[in-house]
């Protein structure tokens, strides 16, 4: 039934439509194979001539879903990325906590695929894992999701990819303020209000938000502070300065798994960016320097079962991650670029429970450093080929020091056609909760490692209008950290491994003026299964544009999806989305957003059903 419903919803969405010449400027759009990034290179670079994977998500389509969230819509474009989900609005941490990403079965969750705001590494200092609240769309212009391992230019953490949250900016002069405020289901409200400023060399951004939900289940409410703001000053024509600072404090309540209800499962998380960069731009040359200083502070109250007595202590813990980070990319000579950089990171905190006598039990006071440095070399050999090879020694205070390297062609061939191959090793350090804290806790862990080969082809037909690529991709990893028993405790050692197989696609089709359509699926095959990696993911949409309307609508097939190892247990499941706009005056719009409108039952935490279809509307305001 469900696979007969999908076809149904696709062959509706995939309409006939007779094209017509397009203009110069299309509002629906997603990606395209020949966009400037930073993600795979410090410097912009024309995504054409890297041999890796990136995919690119812009301000159009962030703005067109209206979610606080990026999560959601990352889970829907890019293939081979999947977020978890426990609800309505909100991820939580700790035991319950959903937001976790993983990108061709390699996991956030474990510190193996690294979130970055502005190139800078974004997780928690002690457990190394990234924080799914703390990542709003208020604060993104373009998110760049880079597929395979990005370890040779950001180090540890980046071994399964990045996801690369690039920061919003003001480009024209004038004063510009956007209110986005709506309100939905299970009394779900949303709000931001952006304001962004220009005047000659000088810019700014600044930007708040609150959130809020009772949950579709008691004891499941969510409450969402967050604030942020960026100022610029090009000094020159060639030198910029830039400062930014994002604040996001939640208290979320997890109220267990259905088999296992919590009562007072409560957590304050206040999560904080700020950063500093010195930017300059010459015709064969450019670089950064850039200082950044992220920090968090977590309380929180694991609750109890019914029927037991509630705890008498709750937990705490303070981390910390600073850094320093230098580039210089410069054209040695024609066709050449050399990039050369160093990193240097200092990380830790501490963690304690509290007891309600007023009593402080230790758990660990920790700091790391991490330095390293890379050398990234692409030369265009001919005009239809571009090779790419870098390094990286990564130098950790207390495991040691890393070699990591990586090669790659790009095959620029007639008829718009790259073929791209490449070989790239990424590796992840232990955390300091993985070597130091609780009952596991193993000081002697090794590193983890992985090899990623991949191979994809891509091409742009009908003047630019019809775009599509294909990858294929193997993963073998060993060295992964996982908890076994040993001589009758529980231990983290260095006993597992990955293998991994897949293939990814996608397309983008404008048809003509009003009408677009899209499609990625991705197909994962996994020796070692792992949590919340999909064997298959399939998105197809659509958008209409015309006048004063704009109606957008996607439908998601996920199979295979692991919620439980042993004994295994798997999900699939299709959910509909649909959104659309109206534009009452020239400074409003009015916008509804519907979720899982087939009201799907389904699970992707095991224990947590998710919502049933949902209905969110609310107001835009321009001036």
């Amino acid at each position: 039934m469900k696979k007969q419903v999908l076809l149904f919803l696709l062959s509706g969405v995939f309409l006939s439509v007779q094209s017509e010449e397009l203009p110069d400027s299309l509002q629906y759009k997603t990606s395209t194979i020949d966009e400037i990034v930073v993600t795979g290179t410090r410097n912009e670079t024309d995504i054409r001539h890297l041999p890796m994977t990136v995919s690119i998500l812009n301000r159009v389509e962030i703005e067109r879903n209206n979610t606080p969230s990026l999560l959601p819509i990352l889970t829907e474009q890019i293939p081979g990325l999947f977020t978890t989900a426990r609800g309505v609005m909100g991820y939580g941490v700790s035991g319950g906590a959903a937001g976790g990403m993983s990108l061709r079965g390699i996991s956030s969750g474990s510190g193996q695929l690294m979130v970055l705001i502005d190139g800078h590494p974004q997780y928690m200092g002690l457990m190394g894992h990234s924080i799914a609240d703390a990542y709003q769309s208020l604060m993104a212009e373009r998110v760049e999701v880079l597929r395979g391992p990005a370890s040779v230019l950001y180090g540890s953490n980046a071994m399964g990819g990045v996801v690369n949250i690039v920061t919003r900016k003001m480009r024209e002069d004038g004063v510009k303020t956007n209110i986005n405020a709506g309100y939905g289901s299970f009394n779900t409200l949303q709000t931001e209000v952006t304001n962004r400023v220009r005047k000659g060399r000088f810019s700014s951004v600044i930007s708040g938000s609150y959130n809020r939900t009772d949950g579709h289940r008691a004891d499941m409410g969510f409450e969402q502070y967050g604030g942020y703001a960026k100022l610029g000053y090009e000094i020159s024509d060639n030198w910029n300065i830039s400062a930014d600072v994002n604040v996001t404090h939640f208290n979320a309540s997890n109220p267990g798994a259905v088999t296992e209800p919590l009562i007072d499962n409560d957590q304050q998380i206040t999560r904080g960016m700020a950063s500093f960069a010195l930017e300059n731009n010459y015709e064969k040359t450019s670089g950064a320097l850039s200082l950044f200083y992220n920090w968090g502070k977590h309380w929180i109250n694991d609750g109890y079962h019914p029927g037991d007595e509630p705890l008498d202590y709750r937990f705490n813990s303070r981390d910390k991650m600073m850094g320093v980070s230098w580039y210089q990319s410069a054209q040695l000579f024609s066709g050449n670029r050399l990039t050369l950089g160093v990193d240097y990171f200092h990380f830790g905190g501490d963690s304690w429970n509290s007891f309600l006598n007023g009593n402080r039990e230790e758990i660990v006071d920790k700091t790391q450093d991490e330095i390293a440095a890379y050398l990234d070399f692409r030369q265009y050999i001919v005009r239809w080929l571009t090779f790419d090879a870098g390094v990286r020694i990564d130098h950790h205070s207390h495991v040691g020091t890393e070699w990591v390297p990586q090669a790659g062609f790009s095959f620029h061939l007639p008829a718009n056609i790259e073929i791209k191959a490449m070989a790239a090793k990424g590796f992840r350090y232990p955390t300091i909760r993985e070597m130091y804290m609780f009952m596991p806790a193993n000081p002697d862990l090794k590193p983890e490692r992985m090899w990623n080969y991949e191979l994809a082809f891509s091409q742009k037909l009908l003047e630019g209008r019809l775009s599509y690529g294909i990858n294929l991709f193997y993963i073998n990893g060993d060295n992964m950290i996982m908890t076994t028993r040993i001589d009758g405790r529980p231990l983290n050692i260095n006993t597992g491994r990955i293998k991994n197989a897949g293939v990814e696609a996608q397309v983008m089709y404008y048809i003509n003026r009003e009408w677009a359509v899209n499609a990625n699926y991705s197909y994962l095959h996994m020796k070692y299964p792992v949590l919340a990696a999909p064997e298959h993911k399939l998105y197809a949409g659509g958008a209409f544009n015309k006048g004063r309307w704009s109606i957008s609508t996607g439908i998601q097939y996920v199979a295979g999806l692991y919620t439980v190892l042993s004994p295994a247990e798997t999900e699939s499941f299709v959910l509909w989305n649909m959104r659309g706009a109206f534009q009452a005056v020239e400074w409003l719009d009015i916008w509804v957003r519907g979720e899982n409108l087939l009201a799907q039952e389904y699970e992707i935490n095991a224990g947590f059903p998710m919502p049933r279809a949902t209905v969110t509307a609310g107001i835009n305001i321009d001036f």
